[in-house]
């Protein structure tokens, strides 16, 4: 195949004949200098592959971070959740041991206990091996919130009865008792007063709530300074054995770090009365009774009440 072309002017006049070999010469060429004129690969040129690696990388850490802190959430979430469950279970243990102590309570008053004794519901039988938090039962978030609320009502309502009681009891019955006075050892000396003084175990400078009486003799007593409601006998942190008494009133004493308890929650007890003996259990250097009075549930220095007589 051939191309012939003429040309023919008012002065000029040629002609051009093209072979198959020559018009593909010719195409060649043209798309070569399109190619030079477009220079297609000047923008492969503009994207450096270690810089899309590079772009490539980044991205994916950060949605590896994302998605590392939406599980981080969603686990403690979770953990919180679980946490809230196992609380719940010890406020329903605890409302069994206000059930238990408003009948005792009520039997000290000598007042019909019919309407504060535990339900049947409440007094069945619980038991079984210990079992970590981890693998407690998942519970919606509605759930665990509609189980708080009903606790709390069932709190608020003990809360209500144990004041009734209590009223009774110290109006009718240790009334007369009731009024703090004197040591709580019948033996011993003050090892430390209240206020601020150096801590025993590291030596800064800490507030020291109530009064030390020590006694290095085997099997000291420790006896109440009043006639109250024990609310309390058993270990607390840092008190190590402590056995607390509310006298009525907003009124309340405390003995720590004893060796041994006598008395449990919701005995009535005198003043005089010997409810542990003298110990060093707890954060303690040696033996001696931690004594605190409290009133409305915020500690005051107990020396006027140690050194006042008893009526």
């Amino acid at each position: 195949m051939s191309l012939t072309v003429f040309y023919k002017g008012a002065k000029v006049k040629f002609g051009l004949r093209l072979s198959r070999r020559r018009l593909a010469s010719f195409a060649g060429i043209m798309v070569l200098g399109a190619l030079v004129i477009g220079q297609p690969w000047s923008s492969l040129d503009a994207m450096d592959p270690a810089e899309v690696r590079s772009k490539i990388t980044a991205e994916q850490i950060a949605l590896a971070a994302q998605s590392a802190a939406v599980q981080q959430i969603k686990d403690d979430t979770e953990k919180k959740l679980t946490a809230m469950t196992m609380q719940l279970g010890e406020m329903r243990a605890k409302l069994l041991s206000l059930d238990q102590l408003g009948a005792r309570l009520a039997q000290a008053a000598e007042i019909d206990a019919s309407e504060l004794a535990p339900s049947e519901q409440d007094m069945l039988a619980m038991g079984g091996p210990e079992v970590s938090i981890l693998d407690a039962p998942k519970m919606a978030p509605a759930d665990v919130m509609a189980d708080l609320d009903l606790v709390l009502s069932q709190l608020e309502d003990k809360q209500k009865q144990l004041a009734l009681l209590e009223s009774v009891l110290m109006s009718h019955h240790i009334s007369a008792e009731s009024f703090v006075a004197g040591r709580p050892v019948d033996d011993g000396w003050l090892s430390s007063h209240y206020g601020v003084r150096k801590d025993p175990f590291n030596g800064t400078p800490t507030m020291h709530n109530g009064i030390d009486f020590a006694n290095l003799a085997e099997d000291a007593g420790v006896f109440a300074t009043g006639a109250g409601v024990v609310t309390w006998s058993g270990e607390r942190y840092g008190y190590g054995k402590l056995v607390e008494i509310d006298h009525g009133g907003g009124l309340k004493t405390r003995y720590g770090h004893c060796a041994e308890l006598l008395v449990k929650e919701g005995d009535v007890v005198t003043r005089g009365q010997q409810i542990a003996k003298l110990g060093s259990t707890g954060r303690s250097t040696g033996p001696h009774v931690h004594y605190e009075v409290l009133r409305n549930e915020r500690h005051i220095d107990p020396s006027k009440y140690v050194y006042r007589d008893a009526r």
